[in-house]
């Protein structure tokens, strides 16, 4: 398994660098191929969870531009800020002469992005959306920065990690969950959701698993009538207390009466290596009901 992770990151090497006077060239998660003269030395990313990816793949040490909210990790606090996801300052992202953009397709304007490109900027669009994203992208970042080896080891740690939580609950008891990710209006995820992902690796069952939508908005009642066995979820980094309080005073019985487990939204609604230790706090939760029921 090992080797064959190593032959997937020489593919995407030899994908992304013909020759070294060809620079490079990747295609992008819209399909469009992206070329750099060059291995990428002036970096911005247009989300939080890009600026990680990038630290994470070797390549931190080459942003000078972050979206709002970008604090992980701690050096990400002190670059320049271009805006937040939804609307960065475009003439702000053009003074920083960036060789290299990553951008977020379902979070970032397209509007913002066609114009990078039409000032010239080599825009990398990418849509994470299954845990192997994680990895790939951390590899792709490693061939646009030619900090492949350091990519190689960030990957491969995720993908082990993973693997390792995958084998211990494959043959888990069931346990149906609901997960929230925000608290008014009650949200949650489909299937379509990387949290579902990590909810089915530790053993447990999406019970909104079939909506229709990615983070679709439920009721109190719609979520009783599902019938889950635990709550997970929260909103806001460091609300634990106020997240099962919340639960507990539900107006429902039956909600009242549920084990409540909160996690660390920056690491499971982040699309980032750090969705390992947040895939371990949903797999510890989980294992904790099946005790607690036997």
């Amino acid at each position: 398994m090992v080797r064959g992770r190593y032959l997937a990151a020489v593919l995407v090497a030899i994908a992304a660098t013909s020759t070294a006077g060809a620079g490079i060239e990747l295609r992008d998660d819209r399909g469009v191929p992206v070329r750099l003269a060059a291995p990428a030395q002036r970096i911005v990313t247009l989300a939080p969870h890009l600026a990680e990816l990038a630290f994470a793949a070797g390549a931190g040490a080459r942003v000078l531009g972050v979206a709002r909210f970008s604090d992980f990790p701690r050096e990400a606090l002190a670059i320049a800020q271009i805006g937040d996801a939804s609307r960065v300052d475009v003439e702000r992202i053009a003074a920083l002469r960036p060789d290299l953009v990553l951008a977020w397709k379902s979070g970032n304007q397209a509007g913002d992005l066609e114009r990078l490109e039409r000032l010239g900027r080599a825009v990398f669009v990418t849509e994470p959306a299954r845990l192997s994203d994680v990895p790939r992208l951390l590899r792709a970042i490693g061939a646009l920065a030619a900090t492949a080896p350091a990519a190689e080891r960030a990957a491969s740690a995720f993908e082990q990690g993973m693997g390792a939580l995958r084998a211990q609950y494959a043959g888990a008891r069931r346990v149906r969950v609901f997960y929230e990710v925000w608290h008014r209006p009650l949200i949650t995820v489909s299937r379509a959701h990387m949290i579902s992902d990590v909810i089915g690796l530790c053993g447990g069952e999406n019970v909104f698993a079939h909506a229709s939508t990615l983070t679709p908005t439920v009721s109190l009642e719609a979520v009783a009538a599902v019938r889950p066995e635990a709550i997970l979820g929260g909103s806001r980094p460091g609300r634990d207390e106020a997240f099962t309080r919340e639960w507990r005073e539900a107006p429902i019985r039956a909600l009242r009466a549920l084990p409540v487990f909160y996690v660390d939204p920056d690491l499971i609604q982040r699309q980032t290596p750090r969705l390992l230790e947040g895939a371990r706090a949903v797999c510890a939760a989980l294992e904790q009901v099946r005790r607690n029921r036997r």
